[in-house]
């Protein structure tokens, strides 16, 4: 009787230091990862801008200026970076006549926030920043590139964003999939096992659920042209879940893989070919002169 209860005192222990080190790792994955951003590049024509979001954050960015009537695009970076991993994007399209808007999301860069939320609040910055625009640039048609997190923001917006035109690059289609890749690159089949554990820290920890952050769900709804750019060998949202997501979306859609790419700064694997095709959707969707 007493190794009985000597077992189960261990199981119980194990289990405890199980669930603590899960979340633990919950803690990691959502800490807010701010920094000090610096000034504007020298190289770029814009100022510093700042507006408040109803995620509770006031957003830091960089505002560029650009020629009329050319158009505005806005850059919505990935997880647990910044906007100075846009600031290539920024310049070959600064270059080719359009204002730009690079931000940080709440709890990213200089932007405060508790926590990320892999999309959720991130949502309530994006329209933040749409609106930002409206009410600057009014004559301007708008765009957006969001890459990886920052496009599950643009999708997960609601309202969805008055935008004529979405750049979405490796966009996890559902939180538990996202999860489930991340937890397989660093243990393996076990690491599947794993996932719904994360999963469920979601609503206690940030307040919100699994069902609420599935992109692949708004997708469909959105009419606007989208240009979805997606990596070969991307392990963190797979080529089957990047064409699950395309077969979802609405019409008029367009995907390009790029061959050999993981899940990277995909314009610096294929710069040339990027600015090609990512200024000719574009140039055909928001210029008016």
């Amino acid at each position: 009787m007493k190794k009985i209860k000597l077992a189960v005192l261990a199981a119980c222990l194990a289990l405890a230091v199980f669930l603590s080190l899960l979340w633990l790792a919950g803690s990691a994955l959502s800490a807010p990862v701010n920094q000090a951003i610096g000034p504007l590049p020298s190289d770029l024509n814009g100022q510093s801008v700042q507006f408040s979001s109803q995620s509770g954050s006031l957003i830091h960015g960089w505002l560029l200026s650009g020629r009329k009537g050319a158009g505005v695009v806005v850059l919505m970076h990935g997880v647990r970076s910044n906007r100075l991993s846009m600031v290539d994007r920024a310049r070959f399209l600064s270059r080719a006549g359009y204002s730009v808007l690079l931000f940080d999301f709440q709890a990213h860069g200089e932007s405060p926030g508790p926590h990320i939320t892999f999309g959720y609040l991130e949502s309530k910055d994006a329209q933040a920043a749409i609106e930002y625009i409206r009410d600057n640039l009014p004559d301007e048609k708008i765009g957006v590139i969001g890459v990886s997190m920052g496009g599950a923001a643009a999708l997960l917006a609601s309202p969805p964003l008055d935008v004529k035109a979405l750049v979405l690059e490796m966009v996890y289609p559902t939180i538990n999939e996202a999860i489930a890749d991340r937890c397989k690159i660093r243990l393996g089949i076990w690491g599947e096992a794993l996932a719904p554990f994360l999963s469920l820290q979601l609503r206690p920890r940030l307040g919100v659920s699994a069902d609420r952050l599935r992109p692949i769900d708004h997708v469909a709804s959105l009419r606007e042209p989208k240009l979805f750019i997606v990596g070969a060998e991307d392990r963190h949202t797979t080529l089957a879940e990047s064409k699950l997501m395309y077969g979802a979306a609405s019409e008029p859609k367009e995907i390009w893989v790029i061959e050999g790419a993981t899940h990277t700064d995909l314009y610096a694997k294929a710069r040339a070919e990027y600015e090609r095709r990512v200024l000719a959707f574009f140039n055909n969707n928001l210029r008016t002169q």
